[in-house]
């Protein structure tokens, strides 16, 4: 075992190297687009169950299976890397607009009515009272997603994006050439 480490040391840096990138990129979209959409399910609850069952959908298909959708995408379709970051990032976003949107709808109706009564705007409510209240469960999302997102970027060396499920692939040849 020890040899492996010291006989492959380039190629674990490198794989590795590619797995943080595409764990990385994948996260931080799912950050941009989940936040603000959990906001925005506060603010508008009649979207929540849509925007919810839709990302509850994605969750159930499998992630070979989501690479396959979204092949013929013209964009997506054309690097292997796009199609896995895509993936990973729909396969993200379900733990992070739920948490956003918990967290936020968790805080206490006394402390709203008593930040409103302070004359605060509904912006200012937002960053200065339910953002940081909702701080914990936001971030347990993005913990809970991230966990999810390292172990589906493995899967994403069966297209070719790379990432140490090339180590995976490897060890298992009748599965490639089939």
């Amino acid at each position: 075992m020890k040899d492996f480490f010291i006989n492959h040391r380039h190629e674990i840096l490198t794989l590795t190297a590619e797995h943080l990138w595409l764990v990385g990129t994948a996260m931080l979209l799912a950050i941009a687009i989940g936040i603000p959409l959990g906001i925005f399910l506060t603010r508008h609850p009649a979207w929540k169950n849509l925007v919810l069952r839709s990302n509850g959908v994605i969750q159930t298909v499998p992630v070979l299976a989501l690479f396959g959708l979204l092949l013929p995408a013209p964009w997506l379709g054309a690097r292997a890397d796009r199609l896995a970051i895509t993936a990973l990032t729909l396969y993200a976003l379900l733990p992070i607009i739920q948490n956003t949107f918990e967290g936020i709808a968790g805080v206490d109706a006394p402390v709203r009515e008593a930040a409103i009564a302070m004359g605060l705007t509904g912006r200012q409510l937002l960053w200065q009272v339910e953002l940081p209240l909702a701080s914990n469960v936001i971030v347990a999302g993005i913990r809970v997603s991230t966990v999810l997102t390292v172990g589906l970027a493995t899967i994403a060396a069966a297209i070719g994006a790379g990432g140490l499920g090339e180590f995976i692939f490897a060890a298992f040849p009748w599965w490639i050439t089939t």
